[in-house]
């Protein structure tokens, strides 16, 4: 299967920047598009972006459009996740997920392996 591990969560101040990063491992020729998801406390996890395994596709949830972006090193295995202007409802524990498809989605149900996560947390 596919192990996915993420890392470069921490404590930021509102207005700051923040980069996240997943590195997939074992049968990672069955990790084609990859996603962040992020779900804080009380609410329900949701989309936060996604990409296709040539980069050529993303999405990005509205609430991140223009300050978040998505790229990946397919030689690394690994996934990221660049964070600018972050706001204190960007405070979430952020999750890396990858399917076998090769179709960037925004719907988790679509993704088959997830990393545990690794917490954000943006002060006002």
């Amino acid at each position: 299967q596919v192990q996915l591990v993420e890392s470069g969560g921490g404590l930021v101040q509102a207005g700051g920047s923040l980069s996240v990063s997943c590195a997939a491992s074992g049968r990672t020729y069955m990790s084609n598009a990859m996603g962040w998801f992020r779900q804080a406390p009380g609410k329900e996890r949701e989309f936060v972006a996604a990409i296709s395994r040539s980069a050529f596709t993303t999405y990005y949830a509205d609430s991140v459009k223009g300050r978040f972006t998505i790229s990946r090193d397919n030689a690394k295995n690994t996934v990221y996740l660049q964070m600018n202007s972050l706001k204190p409802e960007d405070t979430a524990v952020y999750y890396c997920t990858s399917r076998r498809q090769d179709v960037a989605s925004s719907s988790s149900d679509h993704y088959d392996y997830w990393g545990q996560g690794t917490q954000v947390t943006v002060s006002s």
